[in-house]
């Protein structure tokens, strides 16, 4: 067969073409660098309660909207949503937010939090980064022992950051050489508190099989890619919870008995672009929603890396003066390489991004479920502005500004089984909150349109996080 493949061989690691173990990209992208900006310690909720007056509240979730409200926060947790005339209680924080719009809190189902192995500065740029554009929680999906503690120091008000959600080490190829220890490390993993078991290529079947089973009997969600003895369907079939990046989509495009070489498929298989199938993507979207597997796609790490855009365009995009230089130009050495490729095909590669454009609707129109997510901070993916960056390819891909938001909101909450503490803006629900100055719902772009972000009741406003932004440039 003629060659389709372009290759990325300084991400073979990652693509698990043996049984080697996944590089993580933070890994190879990231550098200790000051910060500038410290963690703040605001104090426990109840010292004083903030109102919203004269604000409109948007519900994703009925597609509704509530003009003219006063929405009372305190203890951390939304208190009242009433009309304009309320007495207030003492002391209280009034924010005149006539004219913004009151929304949910982002959650970004795809992050990356700094290792021990990193300085504290630099930690707190990302964790900053993600609150500063509206994210008020992560799924982070390459743990360690030190985020168990940031969990719980960030759950106790002890630091200001998103909520977290954080797997354990890395289930790949290399950490994993046995059935027995791939049950022995979901058993450890569950006994040391992570909130789920994160999958990277290259286990085997058997290996694979294990793991879900110990994970279903002890009660620990797994999620992630799909290695390639694996595959789609049988990922499918053991119901992990997420798919993130559309792993294995690409393989499963590929009418049965084409001939390839399977451990050369390029990123995210999109070296079989030309190859796939398109008819075939309504099958496999009806498949997922049917086994109740969500779907993480982080389309901007993908489109990132295999457009044709060059790493100058790339690195002027506004928010990459808000991360340290040094990692700014990684990530251009790291793009250079792919363009400069022998084995790149700008054809294909545009191929291989309609395809997921078109996967992405078809999940969303079969009722598979779509959850947020950019793989930030790596490859161009700035924390929280990444974010953004999704929701606006989930539109350019088909889905109305309404359904990316659910994304990012309504469904996190949902998948987490949490709708009754976070995802909406109701009474009772903790305080996670943006509040924008026009309706992303009419223009996905308006996300950007920040006034303020309430993190857990903790109110940061526009001009603090515009202060701490600006601070980050000079580092």
């Amino acid at each position: 067969m003629s060659k389709t493949i372009f290759s990325m061989s300084w991400l073979m690691p990652f693509l698990a073409k043996t049984r080697l173990a996944v590089v993580p990209l933070i890994a190879l992208f990231a550098a200790k660098a000051a910060s500038g900006v410290p963690i703040a310690t605001p104090g426990m909720p109840g010292q004083r309660p903030l109102a919203f007056e004269h604000v409109t509240v948007v519900d994703l979730e009925q597609d509704k909207r509530l003009a003219d409200r006063t929405v009372l926060i305190r203890d951390g947790k939304i208190e009242r949503i009433t009309g304009p005339d309320i007495t207030l209680p003492k002391q209280s924080l009034r924010i005149d937010a006539t004219g913004c719009f009151l929304l949910p809190g982002l959650v970004e189902m795809h992050a990356h939090i700094p290792g021990a192995s990193l300085d504290d500065a630099y930690r707190d740029r990302v964790l900053f980064l993600y609150l500063a554009a509206g994210v008020t929680t992560v799924r982070g999906m390459l743990g360690e022992r030190s985020h168990l503690q940031l969990r719980e120091e960030s759950k106790n008000y002890h630091v200001l950051a998103p909520r977290i959600f954080t797997s354990g080490p890395s289930f790949n190829g290399r950490s994993v050489n046995s059935v027995e220890t791939a049950r022995q490390m979901v058993r450890d993993q569950h006994e040391s508190g992570y909130d789920f078991v994160k999958l990277h290529p290259g286990l085997s079947v058997a290996e694979y099989d294990a793991l879900a089973a110990t994970a279903r009997q002890i009660g620990i969600s797994f999620a992630g890619h799909v290695s390639l003895d694996v595959g789609l369907d049988h990922t499918l079939t053991a119901r992990q919870a997420t798919i993130d990046h559309l792993d294995g989509y690409m393989q499963a495009l590929v009418p049965p008995g084409t001939r390839y070489d399977a451990a050369d498929n390029g990123f995210f298989g999109a070296g079989l672009a030309g190859l796939a199938d398109h008819e075939r993507i309504a099958q496999l979207a009806v498949a997922t929603a049917a086994a109740g597997v969500w779907n993480v796609p982080t389309q901007t790490l993908i489109e990132n890396m295999v457009s044709s855009t060059d790493a100058e365009t790339l690195a002027a995009r506004p928010e990459m003066r808000y991360m340290p230089a040094s990692i700014v130009r990684r990530w251009q050495d790291s793009k250079s390489r792919v363009l400069s490729g022998p084995d790149y095909d700008a054809d294909l590669a545009r191929r291989f991004v309609d395809l997921r454009r078109q996967l992405i609707v078809a999940l969303h129109r079969a009722g598979a479920g779509l959850l947020l997510g950019s793989d930030a901070p790596q490859v161009f993916n700035v924390p929280g502005f990444a974010i953004h960056r999704e929701l606006r390819l989930l539109v350019e891909a088909g889905l109305s500004p309404r359904d990316a938001l659910l994304t990012g909101t309504a469904n996190p909450a949902k998948f987490f089984a949490a709708s009754d503490t976070f995802g909406s803006v109701g009474v009772g629900l903790e305080a996670d909150l943006m509040l924008l100055t026009a309706d992303p719902t009419k223009n996905i772009d308006n996300i950007a349109k920040i006034a303020g972000v309430v993190a857990r009741g903790r109110w940061l406003s526009k001009a603090t996080i515009d202060r701490r932004l600006e601070a980050l440039t000079q580092q």
